[in-house]
This record gives C-alpha cells, sequence and structure tokens, in this order.
C-alpha cells in the first residue's frame, strides 16, 4: 500500500480520559497537513499498557460521551466505537486490520505522539502495524528533530515503516495532568472544550472522594 491512495483517512486513538485541546488540534493539522477526507477517533477500551486504572479515571461511556461532545460541531471529525466495546485488550494491529476491511482503497494515517514513536518497539507486532497504516509522528520541542530522524529510519529499516513528520503547536498537554489538577479543585478550564468541560463537572468525574465510595 502506497501513500498515495484513493482515499486518506487519519485515525487518532487513545484513551481519551479526558480528550482535550491537544487531542483536537493535534487531529486538525494531520487534516489539513496530509489532505485527509476526516479523522476518526477511536477511545481505547482496555489499552494493554495501561491495565493498573484506579477509580479516578471515568468509565468507558464517560469517555466515549466526552468525545463525542468534543468533536459534534467538526464535520470532518467522527467517532469509532468499535475498539472501546471489544472484549479483552485493544492493540492497535487488530483495530488496523478491521479498518482495513471496511474502508476499501484507503490509505490510514496513524496519528501518533513523539513519545509513542520513540517507544514504537514496544508495541504489540509493530511490523503488523506499519503493513496497515503511515504513522504520523507528531513533532514537540522537547525531542528534537535530529532524534526523533533518527528513530524513524531505523523503524524503516526494521518494519519497513511509512513514517510523516506532523508539524504541530507543542501544546504540553496530558490527560493525567487535568485529572490530577481537576481533582486538586485547580481549574482546567481553556484545556478542554467547552462542552467536555461542563460534562466533567456536572458528571463528577476526577474528584478524589470517589475512591472512597462503596
Amino acid at each position: 500500500m502506497e501513500t498515495e491512495g484513493i482515499h486518506r483517512v487519519g485515525i487518532m486513538g487513545g484513551t481519551f480520559d479526558p480528550v482535550h485541546n491537544g487531542h483536537l488540534i493535534l487531529a486538525e493539522h494531520a487534516y489539513e497537513q496530509f489532505h485527509l477526507e476526516k479523522v476518526l477517533f477511536l477511545p481505547n477500551g482496555n489499552p494493554p499498557h495501561k491495565r493498573a486504572q484506579g477509580d479516578e479515571r471515568a468509565s468507558q461511556d464517560a469517555r466515549l460521551e466526552m468525545v463525542r461532545l468534543a468533536i459534534q460541531d467538526n464535520p470532518h471529525f467522527e467517532l469509532d466505537d468499535e475498539e472501546i466495546h471489544r472484549s479483552g485488550y485493544s492493540y492497535t494491529k487488530d483495530t488496523l486490520k478491521r479498518m482495513s476491511k471496511v474502508y476499501k482503497d484507503t490509505v490510514f494515517y496513524f496519528i501518533i505522539g513523539a513519545d509513542s514513536l520513540m517507544s514504537f518497539d514496544q508495541w504489540c507486532e509493530p511490523a503488523e502495524i506499519c503493513r496497515y497504516c503511515v504513522l504520523a509522528a507528531a513533532v514537540r520541542n522537547q525531542l528534537d528533530k535530529v532524534t526523533m530522524e533518527r528513530q524513524m529510519e531505523l523503524l524503516r529499516k526494521k518494519y519497513h515503516a511509512r513514517i510523516v513528520l506532523l508539524e504541530t503547536p507543542d501544546l504540553d498537554i496530558s490527560s493525567s495532568f487535568l485529572r490530577q489538577q481537576h481533582a486538586a479543585g485547580k481549574s482546567v478550564r481553556y484545556y478542554l472544550p467547552d462542552t467536555v468541560y461542563d460534562y466533567i463537572r456536572r458528571s463528577g468525574l476526577y474528584q478524589p472522594t470517589r475512591n472512597n465510595r462503596g
């Protein structure tokens, strides 16, 4: 599968716990830079790299709803809920294999951060992932381009990976930081879409008192 196809679709995976403006900006830049038809948001159901989950995390239904609220006014963002309802652990290789059967004549651009690029060797069957997609790796100031390009070349040689750099503003926002901030009673407004911020407040998510509930 070449990087030139009949259709181009971006894939934005993650736990989205919660989804924040950094996710949306990343997806929007990928949509524009790679001339995508749309970007699919795939909330993870049970990601193997996050087996230990405390009560402070949101439920699958809550994460799904937050993504739906975050992207509802963007016509080229879509929600794919298949992975979040899958039993067992969710592996990227399985998701991409499924999607390649659903979306014919399509080149997938799988959007990842620089940290994921550097740890890609630790993913489940990296070579299988590279068969089904182009990796779109976001540049971050904390990781210089020389280091990223060296890693990209290693992955190309090892897995025949197709990798492109995704140029985006370097917004250092993490979902874990937002959960901690909110639990500490500090403001997370403006890090999140207003719809998501309101949902978190109404639902009482990420409050430390949840750990004490029976």
